[in-house]
C-alpha cells in the first residue's frame, strides 16, 4: 500500500525544478500577505470598528483582483505555452490581452465604488450590529483605494507574464519593495508619525495607492528596460490578433464563471456568518483570512509550476511528458499542505494572541478558530488547485467551470442560507461544515481530468 502511494510521487529533480518555479512566487505572495498582516495589525490598534471595515472593504478588493486574475490566467495559458515554443510574438499578443481587459475590468471596479460603495458595503454587514458604523469607515476606505484598481491592473499583468516565462523573480524584488513602502506609509499616515496627519482609516487607503503607483512604475520600467519577450508598448499593444483574442476570451469566459461562481458563494458564506453578532465577529473572522492568506501562498506556486512545467511541455508537443508531471504536481501539491499545515497550528497559535491583542476576546477567539479549520482543509485545497491548474495549463477551462459551478450552485450557497437560518451554529463552525462540499469537488475534478481534454498544444494554430 505504501510503495503504491509512493509510486504516486516524481523524482526530487522534477520537484526541485517546481521548487525553483514556486519558491519565488510564493515569497512574493507571502511578503504580500505580510502587508496585509501588517496592514491589520495596525488598523486592529483603531478598534473592532475599524478592524471591521477595512477587511470588509478589502473583500471587494479581492473580488477585483480575482476578476483581473481571471483575465491574467486566461492569458497566461497561452504565454506559457508560447514561451515553450519560443513564439515571442504569440507572448506579446497574449500579454496584450492581459493589458487591454485587466485594465477595462478597473474602469469598471473603479465607478462601482464610486457610485454604489454603500450599498456594496451594506450587503456584507446585513443585519450586523455594528452595521452602520462599518459601513460609514468602510466607504471612507473604499473612496481612496477604488483609484488603486488601475495601477493594480497594469502590475499583475506584467508580474504574472514574468512568472509564465519562469522569470518569478523580478515580480519577487518588486513587491518585497513595494511591501516595505506600504508598510512605511501605514505607520506614518494611520496615527500621524513624523508629523504626518493622523488619519486613521484613510491613511491605511492612501497607503496602499501610494505603494501600488510605486509598484507599476517599478514594473512598467524593468520590463521595457529589460526588453522582456512579451512586453508590447501601447502602440503595438492594440495589433493583437483578433483570433487569438476570441479564443483567449473563449477560456476567460469559463474561467471567468468559475470563479465568479467561487467568490458570489464565499461572499454569500461571509454575509451569513457576519449576521451572528456585531463588529466582534466581522472583525474576527476577516483577522482570520488575512492570517489565513499566508497559507494560500501555496496556490499560487503551485498554480505557477503547474502552468510553467505541465503548459510548457505541453507547447513543446511532449504530451506524454505533460501527463507525468500532472501527476506527480498533484500528489506533490497535497504533500506540500501537509506539510505546511502541521507546524501552521502552532505558529498561528502563537501570532493571534501577539498581533490581534488590540482586538476584543471574542474577535481573537473567532479568528484562532477559522485558521485551524483552513489548516486542517490545507492539504486537500492544494490537491482540488492543483487539479484545476493542470487542466488550465492545457487550455481545459470547462473543468473548472463545470466543478466550481455545480458543487456551489446546489451544495454550498444552499447550504450557507439553511445552515444561516435554521440553525444556532458559530461563524467558524458554519465555515467548517460548508467546506465539506469541497471533496465532492475534488471526485468531479477527478473524473473530468481524466477525459484528458487538457492534454493539447495550444500553439500548433499560431
Amino acid at each position: 500500500m505504501l510503495k503504491h502511494l509512493l509510486s504516486r510521487f516524481g523524482p526530487w529533480s522534477f520537484y526541485k525544478q517546481a521548487l525553483s518555479i514556486a519558491l519565488p512566487v510564493m515569497m512574493q505572495q507571502f511578503i504580500m500577505s505580510m502587508v496585509s498582516l501588517v496592514d491589520s495589525f495596525m488598523v486592529a490598534g483603531l478598534g473592532d470598528v475599524s478592524m471591521a471595515a477595512v477587511n470588509i472593504t478589502n473583500h471587494i478588493v479581492f473580488i477585483f483582483i480575482v476578476i483581473v486574475n481571471t483575465i491574467c490566467w486566461a492569458g497566461g495559458i497561452y504565454i506559457a505555452q508560447f514561451n515553450g515554443a519560443n513564439n515571442a510574438d504569440g507572448m506579446k499578443n497574449a500579454y496584450s490581452f492581459k493589458v487591454i481587459f485587466a485594465f477595462g475590468i478597473a474602469v469598471l471596479a473603479f465607478i462601482l465604488s464610486r457610485t454604489v460603495p454603500q450599498q456594496i458595503l451594506g450587503l456584507l454587514t446585513t443585519n450586523n450590529a455594528a452595521q452602520t458604523e462599518i459601513v460609514i469607515a468602510g466607504n471612507t476606505y473604499l473612496n481612496i483605494v477604488s483609484w488603486a484598481f488601475f495601477p493594480m491592473a497594469i502590475s499583475m499583468s506584467i508580474a504574472t507574464s514574468f512568472r509564465e516565462i519562469a522569470k518569478p523573480k523580478i515580480p519577487l524584488i518588486i513587491s518585497g519593495t513595494t511591501a516595505l513602502i506600504n508598510t512605511f506609509a501605514n505607520w506614518v499616515l494611520i496615527y500621524g508619525n513624523l508629523g504626518a496627519p493622523r488619519l486613521e482609516v484613510a491613511g491605511a487607503a492612501y497607503s496602499t495607492l501610494i505603494a501600488r503607483v510605486f509598484e507599476v512604475s517599478a514594473f512598467l520600467i524593468y520590463a521595457a528596460a529589460a526588453k522582456a519577450p512579451f512586453f508590447a508598448n501601447l502602440k503595438k499593444m492594440f495589433l493583437i490578433k483578433k483570433k487569438l483574442i476570441t479564443e483567449i476570451l473563449g477560456k476567460s469566459v469559463m474561467i471567468f464563471a468559475s470563479e465568479i461562481s467561487w467568490i458570489t458563494s464565499e461572499t454569500l458564506m461571509i454575509a451569513m456568518y457576519n449576521r451572528r453578532g456585531g463588529a466582534e465577529v466581522v472583525a474576527g473572522m476577516a483577522a482570520g483570512w488575512t492570517i489565513a492568506n499566508i497559507f494560500f501562498l501555496l496556490f499560487g506556486g503551485l498554480s505557477i509550476a503547474s502552468s510553467i512545467l505541465v503548459g510548457g511541455a505541453l507547447g513543446a508537443g511532449k504530451l506524454d511528458d505533460a501527463k507525468q508531471r500532472a501527476g506527480w504536481i498533484k500528489w506533490g501539491s497535497a504533500a506540500a499542505g501537509l506539510f505546511l499545515a502541521i507546524p501552521g497550528f502552532l505558529f498561528v497559535s502563537f501570532l493571534v494572541p501577539l498581533v490581534f491583542q488590540n482586538l476584543s476576546a471574542g474577535a481573537r477567539a473567532n479568528t484562532l478558530g477559522l485558521v485551524f479549520v483552513i489548516l486542517a482543509y490545507l492539504p486537500l485545497w492544494c490537491y482540488l488547485n492543483s487539479q484545476f491548474a493542470i487542466s488550465r495549463a492545457g487550455g481545459d477551462t470547462a473543468m473548472g467551470m463545470y466543478t466550481d459551478l455545480s458543487v456551489n450552485t446546489l451544495l454550498f450557497m444552499p447550504g450557507s442560507v439553511l445552515l444561516s437560518f435554521f440553525t444556532n451554529l458559530a461563524p467558524v463552525t458554519m465555515f467548517a461544515a460548508l467546506k465539506l462540499t469541497d471533496i465532492v469537488k475534488i471526485f468531479i475534478a477527478r473524473h473530468l481530468l481524466r477525459k484528458e481534454k487538457w492534454v493539447k498544444n495550444l500553439t500548433v494554430t499560431h
